[in-house]
């Protein structure tokens, strides 16, 4: 999905609420601005906003010498995630078709995202977002995919999710399950170290995507993802980032998410805020 003139400003406001969890000295913060506006000044030479994005809190990171600006935020949402996982639980049990409300509560951890909002009350938000229903749902593909499928691969997104993906990965026993994430801090998105903070390495093998951006970049990432990204015989893609990244890929791809930018929810047909399970069929390479 290419760069909207609309995501120039959403990203630069992105880096500098980054860049005020990075440092408390104003010169570095402006030092960094003063980097990134030079980035997105060259904005047409990337593809896509992940790969801005990427390079954008590269300066963050080197300048305020601090790996992981969202370390905090990372770990307050995987645990405010874990105290509701009960609640989501049984919210699961009292539905006839588990499937289809599984992948509701998948979808429903994509709110827990610091690219649009660094505070989110979780458990305020839960109960009314769950109660949303999917906007587009291909769950009658999935459910044929799924009868001849021996493996699953899951491109995680955010850090918190990562608990709410728990619950469905519970729904498919007996597949194999690989779960990637990011393979260094990139805003809240998953790492190795926050999968298995969240205790998805109970459920999963988990990998990285080898690629740092927050989106699988399929020329940036390492050959070991792309094995299994092109062997899996479903793969689904949570959160707007790896949309962005993989909305053109050459292989079929399950996208679940909520649109919360405009462009994307114009990209998918939706309204802003509108959830999404959506097929994107094409031949594998």
């Amino acid at each position: 999905m290419e760069i909207f003139l609309d995501c120039l400003p959403c990203v630069l406001k992105q880096v500098l609420e980054a860049s005020r969890m990075a440092t408390g000295k104003p010169e570095i913060q402006a030092k960094i601005m003063e980097e990134a506006l030079g980035i997105l000044a060259n904005y047409k030479r990337y593809r896509h906003s992940p790969d801005i994005v990427k390079d954008m809190h590269h300066v963050v990171k080197r300048l305020a010498d601090v790996s992981d600006p969202y370390k905090y935020i990372k770990e307050r949402d995987i645990d405010a995630a874990n105290k509701i996982q009960p609640f989501l639980e049984h919210y699961l049990s009292q539905k006839q078709n588990a499937l289809y409300w599984a992948l509701k509560i998948a979808a429903t951890g994509n709110i827990i995202d610091s690219a649009i909002c660094s505070n989110i009350d979780i458990e305020g938000s839960i109960q009314t977002e769950l109660s949303k229903e999917f906007s587009v749902c291909d769950l009658d593909i999935f459910e044929e995919k799924l009868k001849s499928a021996k493996n699953i691969l899951i491109i995680g997104d955010n850090a918190g999710e990562t608990v709410f993906d728990r619950v469905l990965i519970k729904r498919f026993s007996g597949y194999k399950i690989t779960y990637a994430v990011r393979s260094e801090p990139i805003i809240n998105d998953a790492t190795l170290q926050d999968a298995y903070d969240s205790g998805l390495n109970d459920y999963a093998d988990i990998i990285t995507t080898g690629c740092g951006a927050p989106g699988a970049i399929l020329d940036q990432c390492g050959e070991k993802f792309l094995s299994v990204f092109y062997k899996a015989d479903i793969v689904i893609s949570k959160g707007q980032g790896n949309f962005e990244a993989l909305s053109d890929c050459r292989r079929s791809v399950f996208f679940l998410l909520k649109a919360k930018c405009i462009m994307v929810a114009s990209r998918l047909k939706v309204s802003l805020n509108e959830y999404v399970f959506k097929y994107h069929r094409t031949e594998l390479i």
